[in-house]
């Protein structure tokens, strides 16, 4: 190089970075507001809640999906789908939308949180009449459905998501962080990081490892999740010109008691159009 040249002066750009419960986030924006007021203070509990502790990764693995992320952000933010889709739920009973439960949206759509409490006692947790039943079948491994109460709360599921790609999981003891990372207009990577904290015992540890074969491309529960959005992204090709109306529970993007709503997607919408300017 001439001896003009000045290393400092061409280096690659810096991230801002904030570190939040054991993650690390970054951003190439110079006016981003800082962490915690990006994500907002509701959801910064919900997060806190799950990441609690030290943390350690049990595994990894990248599953590619046939669509555009859009579709997977409006999956994961669509709270009422679980009890029709995945049949794993009402086959073996685990939850269904008359649970307890409720959606939390921040101000600016950036971030939500979904949250599904335990089934209630007494004859709510009947599933007479549901379109799905156990028709006689058996998990081989029934332990694979134990749990254990690890949060001082009776929620069994949470899922919280922070635009544009960030999702946390919290399936009873299943936790795991998933990554979106876009790859053209009709397809992606999904990144999965699954932990557990440093403190826990070889049994829990155990516990985890085989309940995260609930979620992911060959997930007891969410195998459906990976098929979807591949269904979607061709019947929007098939439609080009038509449109569609996210109304469930109303047209905002607040909070709800009820998962019955789609308020969170249009959350997720609000904060896609303030960031690209429509």
């Amino acid at each position: 190089m001439p001896d003009d040249f000045k290393m400092e002066a061409h280096g690659p750009r810096k991230l801002r970075l904030a570190v939040e419960s054991g993650l690390v986030f970054g951003t190439l924006a110079d006016d981003a507001p800082n962490f915690e007021d990006y994500v907002g203070p509701e959801i910064m509990v919900r997060f806190r809640r799950v990441l609690h502790k030290k943390l350690e990764v049990i595994g990894r693995f990248t599953q590619p999906l046939p669509c555009n992320w859009k579709l997977y952000m409006e999956n994961v933010r669509d709270t009422y789908h679980a009890s029709l889709l995945h049949m794993f739920f009402t086959t073996f009973k685990l939850t269904r939308l008359s649970f307890g439960g409720g959606v939390m949206v921040s101000e600016n759509g950036i971030a939500h949180a979904s949250t599904t409490k335990g089934p209630p006692e007494g004859p709510d947790n009947s599933y007479d009449g549901m379109r799905a039943d156990n028709q006689g079948f058996q998990l081989k491994d029934p332990s694979f459905m134990t749990s254990v109460a690890e949060f001082n709360d009776d929620i069994s599921l949470q899922i919280l998501s922070i635009f544009p790609g960030f999702v946390l999981q919290q399936i009873h003891n299943a936790l795991a962080v998933r990554q979106i990372v876009p790859r053209g207009v009709d397809k992606m990577d999904l990144n999965w990081t699954y932990f557990g904290f440093a403190d826990d015992t070889p049994e829990l540890r155990a516990m985890r490892l085989k309940q995260c074969n609930l979620a992911g491309p060959a997930g007891f529960v969410s195998m459906e999740d990976g098929a979807v959005g591949g269904f979607v992204q061709r019947g929007i090709a098939a439609a080009e010109g038509e449109t569609s109306v996210v109304e469930m529970g109303g047209s905002t993007a607040e909070t709800s008691e009820t998962r019955a709503t789609e308020a969170s997607v249009r959350g997720f919408w609000k904060a896609w159009r303030a960031h690209m300017d429509i």
